[in-house]
């Protein structure tokens, strides 16, 4: 089992930025592959970015593409979410999530293939 609790989150004004940190305990943090999700009220819980075990490989919704950037520093059991030039339509709350998996380089943008979910960081962007 795996704990993790999301931080970060605030309002910002639109063009700000927020880094978002997603801490791990539990069993071995490289045992799993990570993602972000976000949620507003009334929709389903969307895809946002992934990253690897390892962490060389990366993915991303097209809408946060060359805004957001995720990463993971293995040794603090620690996933990021550095999210620049943020616009309206990213609030919502923003959910950390660890997938356990063999599979060093592969990533996961489906809600359901994660084993563990965080309690979410709201997160509002003003215009």
């Amino acid at each position: 089992q795996v704990q993790l609790v999301e931080s970060g989150g605030g309002l910002v004004q639109a063009g700000g930025s927020l880094r978002l940190s997603c801490a791990a305990s539990g069993r071995t943090f490289t045992s799993y592959a990570m993602g972000w999700f976000r949620q507003v009220p009334g929709k389903e819980r969307e895809f946002v970015a992934a990253i690897s075990r390892s962490g060389e490989n990366t993915d991303y919704a097209d809408s946060v593409k060359g805004r957001f950037t995720i990463s993971r520093g293995n040794a603090k059991n620690t996933v990021y979410l550095q999210m620049n030039n943020l616009r309206p339509e990213d609030t919502a709350v923003y959910y950390c999530a660890a997938k356990e998996t063999a599979l060093t380089s592969r990533t996961s943008t489906i809600p359901t293939g994660y084993n563990y979910w965080g309690q979410g960081t709201q997160v509002t962007v003003s215009s």
